[in-house]
């Protein structure tokens, strides 16, 4: 779950990224209310088995797993602050749904490396990700080496060596994306 905002006095809108769908926005009735059955497993970076229900107009959330809370195995504010900036670029990115399988590994590879790795090789795997996820939208044209869900840390030491000019492909493929 990459993000939720309140719709109403109880219901939420969640915005998820999923392997089957790609990024989906939905609707989940009475998560603000206490003892909501659903609310442990639809929390901010909160990886979920979901059960979606396709409506008129929009997605509905009719159930919920909790798989892993991502949230809480990245600990310090320093992590979760790296995959708020990554998760919200995807959000700026794509405006509405996105049925792109592509996604799903870049962000949950890039999860666990924050959640496993050294803290020195964070930096690299947010610029990592942030490339792959403009790779995975069209927006960068150039080569990445490993698959979308490795963060190795060879793979990221090598990131820091090409630091600017991974730098400086983000921001190109920022400013072709117009926002």
């Amino acid at each position: 779950m990459l993000s939720r905002s309140s719709l109403g006095e109880a219901n939420v809108f969640v915005t998820l990224l999923t392997s089957d769908l790609g990024l989906v926005r939905a609707r989940v009735q009475g998560l603000r209310r206490s003892g909501a059955k659903l609310a442990a497993s639809l929390t901010t970076f909160a990886e979920s088995t979901v059960v979606l229900v396709r409506g008129k107009e929009s997605w509905r959330v009719a159930g919920a797993v909790l798989e892993e809370d991502w949230f809480a195995r990245l600990g310090s504010a320093e992590p979760r602050m790296r995959t708020a900036r990554v998760s919200s670029l995807l959000l700026r990115l794509v405006a509405g749904e996105a049925n792109d399988q592509k996604l799903f590994p870049i962000i949950r590879g890039f999860f666990q490396a924050l959640a496993t790795l050294p803290e020195d090789s964070h930096e690299a795997a947010e610029i990592l990700a942030a490339l792959r996820v403009l790779r995975a939208l069209g927006l960068d044209a150039g080569e990445i080496q490993g698959e979308a869900s490795a963060f190795t840390e060879s793979l990221l030491a090598e990131v820091l060596k090409e630091r600017m000019q991974y730098i400086s492909r983000i921001n190109n493929g920022i400013a072709a994306s117009g926002l």
